[in-house]
């Protein structure tokens, strides 16, 4: 199992000095990677008169902090990128970090607040088209080749982007959805991992041992020309201070065949966008300190 601590891109952590403090005190408590989320307003009703950061150069500072640990988005909401931006925001990252990024990657929401505030189409089988096609473009940016392009929402001519990404053949790329929905799920099999959020367990929410059983054979079977190759799956939640009942909470989703533990508040907490109270949580290291590789 590694360990990831997961904060929002808002409040508190709109200022980089303050994720920069976090993504700091991470490497020196033994966390793994850190994970911002990708929100331009999230939702405008619960979120009204907070600041908002951009991600991507949150992320920067959080490079520039540290010297071992990941970083990355939970998630990003391709459709509402234009690919070759993303490509390079991202590549540039990479670079930066000495090839410690992992992309995640999603259909993002709330979409009448994130999509529909700026006349964006809301319509979901639209926003997985560019999603789907987005990822096409930015595996192909990223390998530093000539891309030609012409898909029902994007068209590229002769365009190389240089440099690729320090990652080869690319930074890993990790997909986000809800299970049991299936599409998400096949997607993320084609892809490096897949970070699940429940219908049984919102953000922050721990889900069953039952339920990731499912999900992962799930994924396998869809896997099954790629068998031997790695693939994530990533789990989140508030865990418990004590270790003891932490090892007892991880465990059995590791058996499930969850290879990465993301801590998070409760989406409805008031500590999730806070500094004082992540920093506690930071500080005192990855739940359980270890569990055997």
């Amino acid at each position: 199992m590694r360990y990831s601590v997961n904060i929002p891109n808002f409040g508190d952590f709109a200022d980089p000095r303050a994720v920069a403090r976090v993504a700091s005190a991470a490497e020196q408590a033994g966390w793994d990677a850190l994970f911002l989320w990708d929100h331009v307003v999230h939702d405008k009703h619960q979120r009204r008169g907070k600041p908002f950061g951009d991600p991507w150069m949150l992320l920067t500072v959080a490079a520039l902090a540290t010297s071992r640990l990941r970083l990355g988005t939970l998630v990003t909401p391709v459709a509402r990128r234009r690919p070759e931006q993303l490509a390079r925001q991202v590549a540039t990252l990479d670079s930066l970090s000495a090839g410690r990024v992992i992309f995640g990657a999603g259909l993002g929401g709330p979409i009448e607040d994130e999509f529909g505030s700026f006349g964006e189409p809301t319509d979901p089988v639209v926003l997985a088209e560019r999603l789907d096609e987005g990822l096409d473009l930015l595996d192909r940016y990223w390998s530093g080749e000539a891309v030609n392009h012409h898909g029902r929402h994007h068209q590229v001519r002769d365009v190389t982007l240089l440099p690729a990404t320090v990652q080869r053949p690319r930074p890993p790329v990790w997909i986000g959805g809800f299970w049991p929905h299936r599409r998400p799920m096949r997607r993320a099999a084609r892809w490096d991992g897949v970070v699940p959020l429940f219908t049984t367990a919102g953000h922050g929410r721990v889900p069953s041992a039952d339920d990731v059983r499912d999900l992962v054979a799930y994924i396998r079977e869809h896997r099954a020309d790629r068998a031997g190759e790695p693939f994530e799956v990533v789990l989140g939640g508030v865990s418990p201070s004590d270790p003891g009942k932490a090892r007892d909470l991880i465990a059995p989703l590791a058996e499930a065949g969850a290879t990465w533990w993301d801590e998070r508040q409760l989406q409805t907490s008031d500590d999730l966008d806070r500094l004082t109270p992540v920093l506690r949580r930071v500080d005192q290291g990855p739940p359980g300190q270890r569990l055997p590789e």
